[in-house]
């Protein structure tokens, strides 16, 4: 496969980080057989999912696993290419060795979020493709260094928004943009998933394969805990963003979306960990409000966000002409509401991942709806093989401003107050205290570099 050449620098810190790429002539994607290599990055839960589904694609091989875990690539490489009769992928330990492996195209990033923007902003200066999970940042600055780097280089950058490609969502989008539920003032999105107490874990030995000096990347070093490793990460701030940032970030993505917005001016977030006593740092509980200007509506001339992390016991909330799916547990069961509402001033819509559907005036008429569910994996190859940053239906940019309301909650929420916002300078106004939660200090050589 012909592929660009890039020029290697090395790092004052030693590590080998590709420097700017030398384009190539001519359009598309070039290459024998047009063949797609990629590489998964992180082979946990949404690791093995993605591998999965570049099996499924046409013409797209995984050609190599990247973990600090060894523990875990027995077992993967066993269910995921032997038992299929598949050719094994190479194996990496340090994403920095795996960058540097020409014969990989493309990268998908699913480690824990705190090292979401550092390995992407990595892999795109070494020239690959990158799909990277949601959410796409840690904070907001590494959210404007990334779309710094994606814009830079010319390579094909993904969010890990996957309604973006589905028609349910295009098909909602386009329907509130087109007036026909009058002006859309306000967007809800609903996060309740039912999730069990993490208890308590000591700080212990690190397990015999596990790099645990690379887990922790750009975070503060700190003792071993199982508490602050797999999956756990996702409820301590050094690593996770909390259940807004984690499932809630999709319902984010889809209300801010659907009320045709980007950042906001003020925000105001509550919340708590309620219940149980145990070693989460996050809250259970959050109810975030967003402001935003809106110079073509009436009266107050803004819209409204609103946002709610639930988890335990929950109402149904989600209307619907339709009987609940209860065996759709990742978004809608018996135990989960997971999904969206917006209010316009002729009437409201619903929505899940699968479906939505417009209820119309005083009488909530069922009207308007939509559905349909596409594949974000097929996208980003398509993007790829075309060399079109414009077909990646999820665009980093967009998934950025998603991940900065996320990253603007919790801020208000950590700090116990209300807080405003210049969307223009992206700094909070007046607040030095929230404005120094934009960012964070990195733990060298692991730092999101300043000049990408």
């Amino acid at each position: 496969m012909e592929r660009r050449n890039f020029i290697k620098s090395t790092s004052k810190a030693g590590l080998a980080i590709a420097a700017t790429p030398t384009i190539l002539t001519g359009n598309g994607w070039k290459g024998a057989n047009d063949r797609v290599n990629v590489a998964v990055i992180g082979i946990r839960g949404m690791g093995q999912s993605h591998i999965q589904e570049y099996q499924k694609l046409n013409n797209v091989r995984v050609a190599a696993l990247c973990d600090v875990d060894e523990n875990l690539f027995a077992e993967r490489l066993a269910k995921h290419f032997t038992k299929k009769n598949l050719k094994e992928p190479k194996i990496y330990t340090d994403l920095r060795k795996l960058y540097e492996d020409k014969d990989i195209d493309a990268v998908s990033i699913t480690t824990p979020n705190h090292w979401h923007t550092l390995a992407a902003i990595w892999a795109i200066q070494a020239g690959k493709h990158v799909s990277v999970e949601k959410p796409c940042c840690h904070n907001i600055y590494e959210g404007q260094k990334l779309v710094e780097a994606a814009e830079k280089y010319d390579v094909i950058v993904q969010d890990g928004a996957e309604q973006r490609s589905n028609p349910c969502a295009i098909s909602m989008a386009d329907y509130l943009h087109s007036g026909k539920m009058g002006e859309v003032y306000m967007a809800k999105g609903l996060c309740y998933k039912w999730r069990d107490t993490i208890g308590k874990t000591p700080n212990e030995p690190v397990p015999a394969g596990v790099n645990y000096d690379m887990w922790l990347g750009p975070a503060p070093k700190q003792p071993f805990s199982q508490n602050r490793f797999h999956y756990n990460w996702h409820w301590n701030w050094d690593y996770g963003n909390g259940d807004m940032g984690n499932q809630g970030v999709h319902e984010m993505d889809v209300a801010r979306w659907g009320l045709g917005v980007k950042l906001p001016t003020k925000i105001s977030a509550v919340g708590g960990h309620f219940v149980f006593d145990d070693d989460q740092q996050t809250p259970n509980d959050l109810t975030a409000i967003y402001e935003f200007p809106n110079s073509d509506g009436g009266s107050d001339k803004k819209k409204i966000l609103q946002f709610e992390v639930r988890h335990w016991i929950t109402n149904r909330e989600l209307a619907s002409k339709k009987v609940v799916d209860t065996s759709n547990t990742y978004m809608t069961s018996s135990a989960n509401e997971v999904g969206n509402l917006f209010y316009g001033t002729k009437g409201f819509m619903s929505k899940t991942v699968n479906d939505w559907q417009v209820f119309e005036g005083k009488d909530r008429t069922p009207g308007a709806s939509g559905g349909g569910l596409d594949n974000h994996w097929q996208n980003f190859v398509n993007a790829i093989r075309a060399n079109d940053q414009s077909l990646a239906k999820a665009d980093i940019k967009e998934g950025f401003y998603s991940c900065a309301l996320i990253h603007l909650g919790n801020i208000s929420y950590r700090l116990g107050r209300s807080l405003e916002f210049d969307p223009v300078a992206m700094k909070f106004k007046n607040d030095p205290e929230a404005n120094l939660m934009l960012t964070r200090d990195y733990r060298a050589p692991f730092v999101v570099p300043n000049k990408v």
